[in-house]
């Protein structure tokens, strides 16, 4: 098996200190890991003996082996005509700027899922399906709008879900309230927002644990995050994509959907009935625009 694939099996049983190493060898692969123990302990902001514990989770003997198997992947990977195909991406001599842009960001796409770890990815669902507090969610500048996603759909399937607005005087306040059973979850993207962050640490010094959506470079936030879903951000534009982070948050919707199971079910057709009621939406036996045509089956949240 590939590292990269160990790496995101979830049956490893990582501990939250593990994770943070898988995280920064997925993020900064494959150079985070043909470095010392020490190096990669001090990056991943833990101890060297926990390096030497996750190695020998993943089935090797010593540090040393675990780099001969990432350079045995390396130098297999060199010699592929995949290589070669990666290294030409969004050199398009069409110069077709959309066909450069959709390639780029389906790149950052499938290196974002390639980057996951299951048993992250797994474990921010559960925090979100089952914390009996206060879910409070949170982004910057631009990525507040992926938090309003996330925000919009965890409100059809759970009570307690705060979006917070750009922070003021007023949303500061709302950290008189929050507690030990309530979970943040921030979204925090080069350039990291100090206003987001410095909300984000005093909730979590409150007792709040925090899910944290992130690009390859870790938000400040990463160490005091007890789940981090890191996104590659980098495509053929001045601004970074968000895309990946989209994708994650659907992914996790769906997740919680099987996790929450009749109780997610039974809150969303409440919420159904009292739209209906209001004629909010046309519904499914409404015409389209008077005409009489039958609308597309409704699987909107």
């Amino acid at each position: 098996m590939a590292v990269r694939d160990l790496l995101l099996r979830g049956d490893l049983g990582l501990t939250p200190s593990e994770e943070k190493i898988v995280r920064q060898i997925l993020a900064e692969f494959p150079a985070a890991a043909l470095g010392t123990v020490s190096g990669l302990a001090r990056k991943s902001g833990v101890s060297d003996p926990t390096v030497v514990r996750l190695v020998a989770k993943l089935g090797y003997d010593s540090f040393a082996a675990f780099q001969a198997a990432v350079l045995a992947e390396i130098e297999a990977r060199l010699h592929s005509p995949l290589q070669m195909l990666e290294s030409r991406r969004g050199q398009s001599e069409r110069g077709d700027a959309f066909s450069d842009y959709i390639s780029s960001a389906a790149f950052a796409l499938s290196r974002s899922g390639e980057g996951t770890p299951a048993q992250s990815f797994e474990r921010a669902c559960r925090m979100l399906a089952e914390t009996k507090g206060r879910i409070h969610v949170i982004g910057g500048r631009f990525s507040r709008n992926i938090a309003l996603i996330l925000a919009g759909y965890l409100a059809h399937l759970r009570p307690g879900v705060v979006a917070l607005p750009p922070l003021s005087a007023q949303e500061f306040d709302l950290l008189a309230d929050i507690g030990r059973n309530d979970v943040i979850v921030a979204f925090d993207y080069r350039r990291y927002q100090l206003d987001v962050m410095s909300f984000v640490r005093d909730g979590v010094a409150a007792g709040a644990r925090l899910i944290l959506f992130t690009d390859q470079w870790l938000s400040p936030l990463e160490d005091s995050a007890d789940v981090a879903l890191v996104s590659q951000t980098e495509v053929n534009s001045p601004f970074d994509t968000l895309v990946p982070a989209l994708a994650q948050v659907e992914a996790i919707v769906t997740r919680m959907l099987d996790i929450m199971g009749e109780g997610a079910a039974s809150r969303m057709e409440r919420i159904e009935e009292l739209r209906d009621r209001r004629q909010i939406t046309l519904n499914q036996s409404s015409g389209a625009a008077g005409t009489g045509s039958p609308l597309p089956e409704d699987r909107s949240l």
